[in-house]
């Protein structure tokens, strides 16, 4: 019997997940479709308990339901719980499993850019639900100190506040982060800020960053925005947020299937969707 995965969401009609997911089914036979379903606000109790009577296998959650789902769900993955918000569903003998695949898929990306990620001292720029996927579950791989930059601090603090693993913070604001930046190996932007199309602004100066640096920013569109630009012109090393969405559909598609999937080809794909030709 044909399986079937999706991803609800509002709006759905820009996901790339059908194209990448449905050509993994089709690489490694297995019969099974991935489907987006716009689903609104007022609809997502009904959509969970359609897609329960549909007897999906598994399915996605993007904005603006990863919070409001998860008490529709049977059970919550512990770091899911920790973070407060699902973008992965599992179907696991008929019960629906929230996870959340965010952070993970940022950590796994970032090994191939920086091996050595626990040892750095990290700066995350923002502090929404991005933010908290990212610091909760570097948190949980041991990196020992992650810094937040935003600009209500009163947010910034609530989220160390509310971490459950152990790891030393500072709340900066901008002329603190600015002037310290040369102190840290790694700088995280997960802000919406230099995304299409304001593609000419960046959350912060980095006129003290260290050469020694990784830059990652977790937007894909455009391929580099002007934080990434600014760091390569201080020859820091970069990374866009193409990782973050491919790992987290690998960890999701691995948790599914069973199998992790090629990620070389999952970036390529997404690429090919953006009308990119590089990371």
């Amino acid at each position: 019997m044909k399986k079937m995965f999706g991803v609800i969401g509002d709006p759905i009609a820009h996901s790339m997940s059908p194209a990448m997911h449905n050509d993994l089914f089709a690489l490694y036979d297995i019969d099974a479709s991935y489907l987006p379903f716009r689903v609104l606000k007022d609809d997502l109790e009904d959509a969970v308990k359609g897609l329960k009577a549909l007897g999906a296998s598994g399915f996605n959650v993007t904005i603006p339901h990863k919070t409001k789902i998860m008490p529709l769900l049977d059970k919550i993955d512990p770091l899911a719980e920790a973070i407060g918000a699902v973008n992965t569903v599992k179907n696991e003998n008929g019960l629906f499993t929230g996870y959340n695949t965010d952070g993970p898929g940022f950590v796994k990306g970032l090994e191939g850019h920086a091996a050595d990620f626990k040892e750095r001292s990290a700066l995350i720029i923002g502090a929404g639900g991005a933010a908290r996927a990212i610091y909760f579950s570097m948190a949980k791989a041991g990196v020992k100190r992650i810094d937040i930059f935003n600009r209500t601090l009163e947010k910034a603090e609530e989220l160390v506040a509310t971490c459950p693993y152990q790891v030393q913070s500072r709340i900066l604001d901008r002329a603190n982060a600015e002037r310290l930046l040369g102190e840290y190996q790694l700088i995280i932007q997960t802000t919406s800020i230099g995304m299409v199309p304001e593609v000419d602004i960046s959350p912060l100066s980095l006129g003290n960053l260290s050469s020694q640096a990784l830059v990652s920013d977790i937007i894909y569109n455009p391929l580099k925005t002007k934080i990434l630009k600014d760091a390569a012109l201080n020859e820091a090393a970069t990374q866009n947020g193409i990782d973050m969405f491919v790992y987290q559909g690998a960890i999701a598609f691995e948790k599914w299937t069973g199998i992790f999937p090629d990620t070389q080809r999952m970036k390529a794909n997404v690429l090919r969707h953006l009308g990119g030709f590089s990371c």
